[in-house]
């Protein structure tokens, strides 16, 4: 059977292009699976889809392409098809191109079934599409959540299709009953959640995890509110909301507002999402409504509890409160949701039970069985429809179609690209596996190379022995490697051409990072964080400094600017030995002035930097400085936080600027944050009156 998904943008992240991602891959065991992404923003997709998927994009929007001229939310020949369907289409809105383009592919492809993912695309379908194929829309967002113009695009163009498919029994219920006089059949079939390929979680962490767009719908402004009342009671816990959107401004402004700074954090969109899932102990869904609730079943597979608002629809077919999770009263607000997150946070032993439990549960969302589903339905709404094996994808002839399709593939064929993974280690180590069948045969060497190095510098480390396709594997520690501070990435060895062959990353874990501070050993204070970077490269960034002092709070309260840090150096430090000092930094720097440093307890130290010191060496609109550690015998340490699993704190911990009056300046705006080596530093600009 041919099998064709529409996409609105296959190179995106978001639950759609998850769900569609993981139900193609179980597909293509038997068919052959094609993805139309309408647009593409990217090179490659930000999300990983089997190899044997092919996505053909129809429209080319990244920067300089000849199709990005003239899309947008106001195209400059605006569509025909949707002419009379006046709706919000979100970034880019149809146009005369798609409707040319989508045209075009709906009337050649060779397919024996259709599936559009989103109102646009399931207008396309019912308009352009041919009947010698099934046309089947997916709803992804529950009947109530859709706009009232979208929903009447979605049920105009349901009308004219063979099949609509929910993804929750209420949702399909509902579109049933308003569709019960048109001839399109109306089903649930959930979403899919392949296993995780990381460890389950091990439920040691002090993190809640929440994933997903950072949209009004997902209220996570709710979530925050209910992790401030937590706060006081469970000191050594942490929230961490993964994903991005238009909410991000004012989430961030919330948890400013409630002094959560230190331990609620915006981590930004992570892909694939199941290695952030297994550094939390609780998952947490606060959302007004879910068609579904992928995120949901994702934690659940890897070994998460998860604690949910009980909306409509998708977590109550899920979740069968106390016996695989928990449900939280959505009328209750974020005072129920806090009541439902305390006994997890409390109880490590409730938490293992719910999460084995959800474990078990959440098999039956497996792409196999979702895509068995899929088939039984297709065996019935199109009988004569081939159920047989694989058949080999057919490539359209001609035209505008022959020349754009493009086909993205992740090839793990010898003489690509090496791929394999990365793995911290409990005592800061990295292990490498590499898997053999991207390798060539025999003798090998992994090349490791600083970046932006004048030097040049790089090591190379002998491979063992590659024998047919089972994995590779080195573990490199700081004990045994001197890795200088920088970002180090990873190559295969040098071929017979010269080449050196990144090192590309199916996935990196960090989850023995969480919570960990910096090692120290006989070559002074060390941090390895691996990492895999945009283009999906292996990377570790390292630090390896004498002396190190580890921010582990910041203090905005009162007149004064408080940090709480632990010195850390080889052989340990006196506490009481060091004094502290604010340095000035880069083109901006401010005078330098002494900053009060106490002991606090048996190891760590608190720095008061007073907002009148501050401003006293604030002389031009902008002064940087970052703070320091000296020792009587001249050690000096600068006081950072190097240690955890953040690769980049400039855009995960964020704290609220402070506006100040200055005696001389007028108002100035204090910020503290940290640079792109993890310093903590300290920012005093001037802002603009009102009459400027």
């Amino acid at each position: 059977m041919k099998i064709v998904f529409l996409l609105n943008n296959a190179y995106g992240i978001g639950g759609t292009i998850r769900s569609v991602a993981n139900l193609s891959g179980a597909l293509a065991e038997r068919h052959s699976v094609r993805i139309a992404s309408l647009y593409r923003s990217r090179t490659t997709p930000s999300l990983r889809f089997d190899p044997r998927v092919r996505i053909t994009p129809l429209i080319d929007l990244r920067p300089g392409a000849r199709d990005a001229a003239g899309q947008g939310p106001e195209p400059a020949e605006p569509s025909a098809v949707f002419a009379e369907l006046p709706m919000n289409y979100g970034r880019v809105a149809p146009s005369r191109l798609s409707d040319l383009r989508m045209g075009e592919f709906l009337e050649r492809v060779d397919a024996d079934v259709v599936i559009s993912t989103r109102p646009t695309l399931n207008v396309y379908l019912a308009r352009l599409g041919q009947p010698r194929y099934l046309r089947v829309a997916q709803e992804h967002v529950t009947y109530d959540a859709r706009a009232k113009r979208a929903r009447a695009v979605q049920l105009s163009a349901a009308r004219e299709l063979d099949a609509l498919v929910c993804v929750s029994a209420a949702d399909a219920q509902r579109y049933a009953e308003v569709l019960a006089d048109a001839p399109v059949r109306v089903v649930s079939v959930p979403n899919c959640s392949p296993a995780p390929a990381v460890p389950p979680a091990g439920g040691d962490s002090r993190v809640i995890v929440a994933a997903g767009r950072l949209a009004p719908v997902k209220r996570y402004d709710r979530l925050i509110d209910a992790f401030a009342e937590l706060a006081p009671e469970f000191p050594d816990w942490e929230l961490r909301i993964y994903g991005r959107g238009v909410e991000r401004d004012n989430l961030r402004r919330r948890i400013g507002e409630l002094g959560l700074h230190n331990r609620a954090r915006l981590m930004g969109a992570a892909s694939p999402i199941e290695t952030e899932w297994v550094k939390g102990a609780v998952a947490a869904v606060s959302s007004d409504a879910e068609s579904f609730g992928l995120t949901i079943v994702e934690a659940m597979r890897c070994g998460v509890p998860v604690a949910a608002t009980d909306c409509p629809h998708g977590p109550g077919e899920i979740i069968s409160h106390g016996e695989n999770g928990v449900l939280s009263p959505l009328a209750g607000g974020s005072a129920a949701l806090a009541e439902a997150l305390r006994p997890l946070l409390a109880d490590e032993a409730l938490r293992g039970r719910l999460a084995a439990a959800g474990r078990a549960s959440a098999a039956a969302y497996d792409p196999a069985v979702i895509a068995a589903r899929y088939e039984e339905l297709f065996r019935e709404w199109a009988p004569n429809a081939s159920g047989a094996g694989p058949e080999r994808p057919q490539e359209p002839r001609g035209g505008w179609l022959g020349g754009l399709s493009r086909i993205w593939r992740r090839s793990s064929a010898p003489g690509g690209r090496p791929r394999g993974y990365g793995e911290s280690e409990a005592d800061g180590g990295v292990r490498v596996s590499l898997d053999g069948r991207s390798l060539p045969r025999g003798e090998g060497e992994l090349l490791l190379r600083r970046r932006h190095d004048a030097l040049g510098r790089e090591i190379l480390l002998p491979l063992p022995r590659v024998r047919g396709t089972r994995r590779v594997e080195l573990l490199l520690g700081p004990e045994s490697l001197e890795l200088p501070e920088g970002r180090w990435d990873f190559f295969l060895g040098r071929d017979v051409a010269g080449r050196a062959l990144r090192v590309a990353a199916d996935q990196v874990r960090q989850a023995a990072l969480v919570g960990a501070l910096p090692q120290v050993g006989a070559r002074g204070v060390t941090a390895w964080i691996p990492y895999r970077t945009k283009d999906g490269n292996l990377t570790v960034r390292s630090w390896l400094r004498p002396a190190h002092a580890e921010v582990t709070e910041v203090l905005l309260d009162g007149d004064a600017v408080g940090v709480r840090a632990l010195p850390m150096g080889p052989g340990g430090v006196a506490v009481g030995a060091w004094t502290a000092l604010a340095e000035g930094v880069g083109e901006n720097a401010g005078p330098g002035f002494a900053v009060e440093c106490q002991p606090e307890g048996a190891s760590g130290l608190l720095l008061t930097i007073p907002h009148e010191a501050a401003l006293a060496a604030h002389t031009t609109s902008r002064s940087d400085w970052r703070l320091s550690l000296r020792a009587p015998d001249g050690t000096g340490a600068l006081v950072a936080r190097i240690g955890g699993d953040a690769v980049d704190r400039r855009r995960t911990d964020l704290f609220p600027a402070l506006d100040l009056p200055h005696p001389k300046r007028g108002p100035v705006r204090l910020r503290v944050r940290y640079t792109g080596d993890h310093d903590l530093a300290l920012t005093i600009t001037d802002q603009p009156t009102d009459g400027s």
